[in-house]
């Protein structure tokens, strides 16, 4: 019963999520924690950090990773579990690729009309929506801690999300590079 539910609910995430991975991270949370509770708050924010360190597209990792926690948390062996995470993600990718089949000639032919250019220009605003949700989505206390019941790891977090925020937007530290220093800032600061 439980495969069904992930195709489901990651099919109707690969219709909705608008805006690449990070899009869908707001929904993927929204389904996987809130709504059906096959992951917790905590296990969700380790997958995206997981996912943001892996290769490949956020979207699908993460679809991997919850597919692979929700089977293995409702009990089920490992070999089931990686049925649950090729299941999760061959239903994120599966209307994607539904999609670009039907809609690829057409979209060629029509793309410059005042219809379709309204669509995006509507579009565009939403995936801005989406990305901001999931980064709302991720300041909680699972990732920044509490000021007052660990006032260290709260300031300490903070202090990495400014510093990696103005580095890699302000400095123009590469990216990867700036994942490196966190961890390292992580390993000693908080450990």
């Amino acid at each position: 019963m439980i495969f069904l539910q992930l195709f489901i609910t990651f099919f109707e995430i690969g219709i909705f999520g608008f805006g690449g991975g990070y899009g869908m991270l707001s929904l993927i949370q929204t389904e996987t924690v809130v709504r059906h509770g096959w992951l917790s708050s905590a296990e969700f924010a380790n997958i995206v950090a997981i996912s943001q360190m892996t290769p490949g597209p956020i979207g699908i990792n993460s679809a991997t990773y919850c597919g692979y926690t929700a089977v293995h948390n409702a009990g089920l062996d490992g070999a089931m579990a990686c049925l649950g995470s090729a299941t999760a993600t061959f239903a994120l990718v599966l209307p994607s690729f539904i999609l670009m089949i039907l809609i690829s000639r057409l979209f060629m032919r029509y793309m410059h009309t005042t219809l379709v250019q309204s669509v995006f220009a509507g579009l565009r605003p939403a995936v801005v929506g989406l990305l901001a949700a999931a980064t709302l989505l991720l300041c909680n206390e699972e990732n920044f801690g509490h000021p007052t019941t660990s006032p260290w790891n709260f300031w300490v977090s903070v202090g990495l999300f400014v510093a990696s925020f103005v580095g890699t937007q302000y400095v123009k530290i590469h990216p990867i590079r700036m994942i490196l220093c966190a961890a390292f800032a992580g390993l000693i600061l908080l450990y």
